[in-house]
């Protein structure tokens, strides 16, 4: 069960961070793949800092942080590769 939590809000911090950099989502794969791989970002970037979340809205707040710092760094990687 915890499981499918994870999933979606994975792809609700992949949609969120999707509009809020870009102004539209990816599709819901790639929204799924940004938002958890921001979740983990996003934890090991709070833990840096010595924040931690216990609740929903704690986890989606560090996926979506962290889905916006991962986005951030894909436009800067692909504005150099397109140089």
């Amino acid at each position: 069960m915890a499981f499918i939590l994870y999933i979606l809000i994975g792809i609700l911090a992949g949609f969120v961070a999707g509009k809020l950099m870009r102004g539209g989502g990816f599709g819901l794969v790639v929204n799924l793949v940004v938002g958890v791989v921001g979740g983990v970002l996003g934890g090991w970037l709070f833990g840096l800092l010595g924040i931690s979340t216990s609740s929903i809205i704690g986890s989606l707040v560090t996926s979506v942080v962290g889905a916006i710092i991962l986005l951030w760094l894909v436009g800067i990687l692909s504005k150099g590769i397109n140089r």
